[in-house]
């Protein structure tokens, strides 16, 4: 069943060329990219997410 998001496709279509004109602009290979988007999703979770909820959110994240 499909998620609902708070979001509307405008503001993630948006967020999301942003982040990949950054990689491009960098001339950043796949597998580089990868890297500091899981780097950059490990450190969200560990910054924005109260420890006591950190490893169900990160098991959610590798499901989806």
């Amino acid at each position: 069943m499909p998620q609902i998001s708070r979001y509307s496709a405008e503001q993630v279509e948006q967020l999301l060329a942003e982040l990949l004109n950054v990689l491009e602009k960098h001339k950043a290979p796949t597998d580089l990219s990868l890297m500091v988007l899981g780097n950059m999703v490990t450190n969200l979770i560990n910054t924005s997410i109260a420890p006591a909820q950190r490893q169900a959110i990160a098991n959610s994240f590798a499901r989806a």
